[in-house]
């Protein structure tokens, strides 16, 4: 991978923020689309250097995240304003980011030096290091903020991190290949997308154990939940398939746009958001009849990937 030269970070196209927003990263374009969801239009663009690929907007909705693994580097924005606070260099390969429920640390997955980095929000100051097992690419964090969830790719791996210790406490092993990994709201239940399996692994944090699997379609990439159900991404079957996640019996399958990648659910759970890298949309899907009821078009090769809903109130 060509590493490119750090850049000054620029916006275009401001609107004010007025409804709850989709930051959506692009990685060949290196651009941040803000998207307005109920307008469904892209109210602003930001240029982000380094092939910008992960994402996490802090739960009270005042910064965004973006990694960028070309810069080695976590962008730190002021998601209000849309505009950059700073830029830190953490080296290695960034790729998922996820925030700490009180807004700070920011956790970024490093692909080559098999770790996790935390980044203080506010000053950008490197908090600590944890190694994990090799090529992390998502995270996640309880909702209680104990703990964090590293999906170590090259490992077949969970580990799960003691936030307070930054230690890794765990391990729990899932299919082949697992990419993205999302809690459920209570913090009980992990599920990660496994791509080189085709199916989602369910993980009862509390007993730090797999409970089960789940068939889904070609190189799933991540899952999200709403109303009892998981929604994953097939990259190559460019679908979305839902489960319920009682039963964990299958639903439906939804086509989206292609090569389906970052996924996330509305506050209410009404709808859930698709950016598909190769359609160039977000896919927005209605829960209720799982069909996509729209598609708006984003920058070039959009990734999302990570928590990229951004709530505004």
């Amino acid at each position: 991978m060509l590493f490119a030269a750090l850049a000054t970070v620029a916006s275009a196209n401001v609107a004010p923020a007025r409804a709850d927003e989709a930051f959506i990263t692009s990685q060949p374009a290196e651009t941040l689309s803000v998207v307005d969801l109920p307008t469904r239009k892209v109210v602003a663009t930001l240029k982000i250097p380094g092939k910008p690929a992960g994402i996490a907007v802090s739960p009270d909705g005042k910064r965004a995240f973006v990694t960028s693994p070309d810069g080695k580097a976590l962008t730190i924005l002021d998601a209000a304003s849309r505009t950059v606070e700073r830029r830190v260099e953490v080296g290695g390969g960034p790729l998922g980011v996820a925030v700490h429920p009180s807004g700070s640390p920011a956790y970024v997955a490093d692909w080559y030096r098999h770790r996790v980095v935390a980044v203080d929000a506010a000053s950008g100051a490197i908090a600590g290091e944890v190694q994990v097992g090799e090529s992390p690419s998502g995270l996640a964090v309880t909702p209680d903020g104990a703990l964090l969830l590293s999906a170590d790719r090259d490992s077949d791996a969970v580990s799960f991190v003691d936030t307070a210790t930054l230690a890794r406490t765990d391990s729990v092993k899932v299919g082949a290949r697992p990419f993205g990994v999302t809690i459920d709201a209570e913090g009980q239940r992990a599920y990660t997308a496994n791509v080189g399996s085709d199916d989602v692994t369910i993980i009862d944090i509390a007993a730090r154990r797999a409970v089960a699997t789940v068939k889904v379609g070609q190189r799933p990439y991540a899952v999200a939940l709403a109303q009892g159900r998981a929604f994953v991404t097939d990259q190559y079957a460019s679908t979305v398939s839902v489960f319920d996640t009682g039963t964990l019996q299958p639903v439906a399958t939804i086509p989206v746009g292609d090569y389906p990648e970052g996924i996330a659910a509305s506050r209410d759970g009404a709808l859930v958001y698709v950016a598909n890298w190769e359609a160039n949309t977000l896919s927005v899907i209605d829960v209720a009849t799982l069909k996509v009821v729209a598609d708006i078009d984003v920058a070039d090769g959009p990734r999302a990937f990570g928590a990229f809903i951004r709530r505004t109130d």
